[in-house]
C-alpha cells in the first residue's frame, strides 16, 4: 500500500513538472519512455554515424566517447563505466594497491560515504579518514595535520551535500600540493566537475590535470540517461577495465547511455558557464523574495507572506546549483511546491526533505538552474516566492488543523508564532 501510494505521488509530481510553463530546470529523465527514445533517435545522427555498428561489450560509440572525454581532460585514457559509484571504486582500489596503502582521506559528507551503503570498505576493503568534517572541502594545513598517512585524496568537487561548495582555485592547488608531499596521489570525484570552469575561472583540462585520475558523471550536468567516465594514465586504466569486468560492469551494450553523453558534451557543456552566472541571480532573488525585500514598506498585500527564516546556501552559488533551507517539515514544502506547478503552472521548487543534520522542522530543498531557468528574471523569481509561501502558509495551517496539536511554546510557556 506504501509502494502504491509512493508511487501515485512520484506521477503526480512528474505530471505537474512536465505541465509547467515555466521550470527552473527541465531533466529529460522526466519525460515518458516513448517521447526519449524518439527525441535521442532524432537528434543522435547529430553526434556519431549512425551507419556505423553498435558497439559490443565496448568499442564503437563508447570507444569514440572514451576518446572524446579523455582529450577534453587532458589524460591519456578513459574508460566508460555504467555508474559513478563503480568507477571510482574501482579508481580507488587500483590507486590502494599502487600506493600499498588503502586508506583513503575524503570529507564525511563526500558521495562514497553517504550515499553507497558503506561501499568502499564493505566491497573494496578500503577504509576512510576525515580531515575535516566542516562543511567544505579540507584546507592544505589539514591535509599536513591529517594523523595517519593514507595512500589516496578523494576530493568531490563540487562537494554537494554541504551545498554544491567549491574551494577557491589557490586553495585547490595547495591542497593538492599537501597531499603529494605526504606521498598520497589525488582523485577528483567530478560528477558535476563540468560546471566549475565558472568558479576556478580554469578550462576543464586545467582543473583536471590537477589530479592523477578523475570521474566525470553524464547524467547529471549533461542530461544523459546514465554513465560514468574514470579518465587516468594509461596502465592504471587499464587495470581498471579488468576491475570493471570483475564488478559487473562490462556490460553487452551501451549505446543509448553513450550517444546520450555525446549530445551532452555537444549541448549541454558549453550552455554551462550560462548556467552558473543565472544561478546567481535566481539565488539574489529568492533571497530577496523570502526576506519581502521586493515590496516598498506601506505596499500591503503585495508583499506576501514572509519566510519566518531562510537560508540560500551558498548565498553566491559556486555552480549552478544550490541549497534553500526553509523552517517548515518537509512534507509540508513538498506539497505547496507541487501545488504551485498545478494551480499556477510554476515549478519553483522540486521536493524538499528533512535535515537530517539540523534542529526538526527545518528542511531543504536542492536548487538547480538550466536552460529553461534562463527565461527567469528577478522579478519572476521573487512573484513565485511570494506565491510558494502563500501556499506554504495554506498547507501548514491544513497540517496542524488535522493534527490539532497546540502552538509551539516558548522557555515561558506563552505561544511562538514567529513561524506561522
Amino acid at each position: 500500500m506504501g509502494d502504491t501510494s509512493e508511487q501515485d505521488e512520484r506521477r503526480r509530481r512528474l505530471a505537474a513538472w512536465l505541465a509547467s510553463g515555466r521550470t527552473l530546470w527541465r531533466s529529460s529523465a522526466d519525460r515518458p519512455v516513448g517521447e526519449r527514445l524518439a527525441t535521442l533517435a532524432a537528434d543522435a545522427s547529430s553526434v556519431y554515424d549512425l551507419d556505423e555498428w553498435t558497439d559490443v561489450y565496448g568499442g564503437g560509440v563508447v570507444a569514440e566517447l572514451e576518446s572524446r572525454v579523455a582529450s577534453l581532460l587532458g589524460f591519456p585514457a578513459a574508460a566508460f563505466f555504467p555508474t559513478g559509484t563503480m568507477a571510482q571504486q574501482v579508481a580507488l582500489r587500483c590507486w590502494a594497491g599502487r600506493t600499498g596503502n588503502a586508506t583513503v582521506a575524503l570529507h564525511p559528507l563526500a558521495h562514497p560515504e553517504v550515499h553507497e551503503g558503506g561501499a568502499l570498505s564493505v566491497v573494496s576493503g578500503l577504509r576512510t579518514i576525515h580531515p575535516t568534517s566542516e562543511p567544505r572541502l579540507p584546507t592544505a594545513d589539514e591535509i599536513h595535520a591529517a594523523d595517519e598517512p593514507f595512500g589516496t585524496l578523494a576530493l568531490e568537487l563540487p562537494l554537494r551535500d554541504a551545498g554544491f561548495v567549491l574551494p577557491t582555485w589557490d586553495e585547490l592547488v595547495a591542497v593538492v600540493a599537501a597531499a603529494r608531499e605526504r606521498d598520497a596521489v589525488v582523485h577528483f570525484d567530478g560528477a558535476r566537475l563540468w560546471e566549475c570552469v565558472t568558479h576556478f575561472g580554469r578550462p576543464l583540462e586545467e582543473i583536471a590535470g590537477l589530479a592523477d585520475s578523475v570521474y566525470v558523471s553524464f547524467y547529471k550536468s549533461l542530461d544523459g540517461m546514465s554513465g560514468a567516465m574514470l579518465v587516468g594514465p594509461s596502465a592504471v586504466v587499464e587495470e581498471a577495465r579488468v576491475w570493471r569486468h570483475r564488478y559487473g560492469g562490462q556490460v553487452f551494450q551501451q549505446y543509448p547511455a553513450a550517444l546520450s553523453a555525446l549530445l551532452g558534451l555537444e549541448r549541454e557543456l558549453p550552455r554551462l558557464p550560462s548556467y552558473v552566472a543565472h544561478a546567481r541571480v535566481v539565488a539574489a532573488a529568492l533571497a530577496e523574495g523570502f526576506a519581502g525585500s521586493a515590496s516598498e514598506p506601506g505596499s500591503g498585500s503585495d508583499a506576501g507572506p514572509l519566510a519566518p527564516w531562510f537560508r540560500v546556501h551558498p548565498r553566491r552559488p559556486h555552480t549552478h546549483q544550490f541549497q534553500v533551507w526553509l523552517p517548515y517539515e518537509a512534507r509540508v514544502l513538498s506539497e505547496a511546491a507541487v501545488r504551485q506547478a498545478e494551480e499556477t503552472g510554476v515549478t519553483l521548487f522540486r521536493r524538499w526533505f528533512d535535515s537530517g543534520a539540523g534542529p526538526p522542522g527545518v528542511a531543504v530543498t536542492e536548487v538547480t538552474v538550466g536552460a529553461a531557468g534562463l527565461e527567469w528574471t528577478a522579478d519572476d523569481v521573487r512573484q513565485a516566492v511570494r506565491e510558494f509561501m502563500a501556499l506554504v502558509e495554506a498547507e501548514n495551517a491544513r497540517v496542524d488543523k488535522l493534527t490539532d496539536g497546540p502552538a509551539d511554546e516558548t522557555a515561558d510557556g506563552t505561544a511562538d508564532t514567529t513561524a506561522d
